[in-house]
């Protein structure tokens, strides 16, 4: 297996696993399935709509408590169904050295 497409593989939930999606300033929430999941996508099931919400930057939210958590985008929509990526966080710029002479 190359270094690629290493963690690349879906896990996949015959009955799904009950998840929900926020958005980042918490102004709405709605309830999903979680199909499948790798390191980089899942996929979702929604319950409800999706119409008017911003899916440019959310959540997925993998306990009822919040305390697991991902963030998303958007990458398609096919009906009921949801593919989303997660997003890295930012790397942090290593500060210079200043050496004296």
């Amino acid at each position: 297996m190359s270094e690629a497409t290493k963690g690349a593989e879906r896990v996949t939930f015959s009955r799904g696993y009950d998840v929900c999606i926020m958005a980042i300033d918490g102004t709405w929430r709605r309830d999903c399935q979680l199909k499948a999941i790798s390191d980089n996508d899942a996929l979702l099931t929604l319950e409800g709509s999706i119409q008017g919400l911003n899916l440019k930057e959310f959540f997925l939210l993998l306990s009822s408590t919040g305390l697991a958590y991902r963030r998303c985008e958007l990458v398609r929509v096919n009906g009921s169904e949801m593919d989303i990526q997660f997003l890295k966080g930012k790397a942090k710029k290593k500060k210079a050295s200043v050496s004296s002479a």
